[in-house]
Parts: C-alpha cells; structure tokens; sequence
C-alpha cells in the first residue's frame, strides 16, 4: 500500500474504515423471522443443528428493531403486505431483503387477486431463491452472496 507499512512491526496491519464496518455487517447478520407458509419451513431448517446458521454469526431475531436481513419465505397475499411493509420500515438502516421461494419472488402457482405477484411490489429485495420450497442450501447461498455484497458496498462516502 505504501511506506507506512513497511516501517510497522509484522504484528500491526492497515485496512480501511470501509473493510472494518463491513466485516462488521457480514460477520453478524441478524435475519428477522417472517416465515408466511411452507418455504419457512426450509429457513428453519438453516437454524437446526444439521446445518447451524450459527457458525456464520447468523442469528434469528423476533423483533425487526434488531435485524438487519428480511427473509421473506412464503406467500405474500394482500391482507399481509401492508405488514410486511411496517415489519420492513421498522428495522434499522443498513437493511436487506431475501425473497425465498416461488410465492414470495413471483406469486407462484396462486395468480389470484389475492395474491402479491412478488414480494418485490411491496419492498426491494436483494436476493431472489426460487424452487417451491427452495432447499436450505438455497439459502446458504443467498446468504453467502450477501456477506459478499455487503463486503463490497461503501460505508464511508468521501
């Protein structure tokens, strides 16, 4: 980087605030729990022991005021759209959203007037799952994507 590090002992490193605040984000993501039908079933799952979201620093949270990743998993019909939009709204700035499963990133089977065609018309999502229901390594993946996403964003703004 410069000459700053050549003149520093092995056992001090440089890094920029940016990689400090994001290794931050992505080290403890804190999804909050709305599963709405079968596919939370499978986001369940990825909390169980057989494959411990734990180990990634991912914790379920109940309350939005302390997440920062919307999961949403199921389908989305119009009586539950406007909560899906205050649940949103009420979590803390940096915020991302995952659609897991057919109903919840396009409606579907159910091309209902009841139902929400995609999550998407309600909230912005990052990620998009498909399958019905997607398999927890579905959402491994999308998780992983997103700490490389996160990794990458700017923090500081010059």
């Amino acid at each position: 980087m410069g000459l700053i590090e050549n003149k520093l002992p092995d056992n001090i490193f440089t890094t920029t605030l940016d990689n400090v605040i994001n290794w931050g984000r992505r080290s403890s993501m804190w999804p909050v729990t709305f599963g709405l039908a079968c596919c939370a079933i499978e986001m369940m799952a990825c909390g169980a022991a057989k494959y411990d979201l734990d180990r990634f620093g991912i914790i379920f949270r109940a309350s939005p005021r302390q997440a920062d990743v919307m999961i949403v998993a199921g389908t989305v019909t119009r009586k539950m759209a406007p909560v899906v939009r205050k649940v949103y709204d009420q979590m803390p700035a940096p915020k991302w959203v995952i659609a897991m499963g057919a109903c919840a990133t396009s409606g579907g089977i159910f091309n209902t007037y009841s139902t929400v065609q995609g999550v998407d018309d309600v909230i912005p999502v990052d990620f998009y799952i498909p399958g019905c229901p997607p398999r927890p390594e579905a959402l491994y993946d999308a998780l992983l994507a997103l700490q490389e996403k996160i990794k990458k964003e700017k923090v500081v703004r010059a």
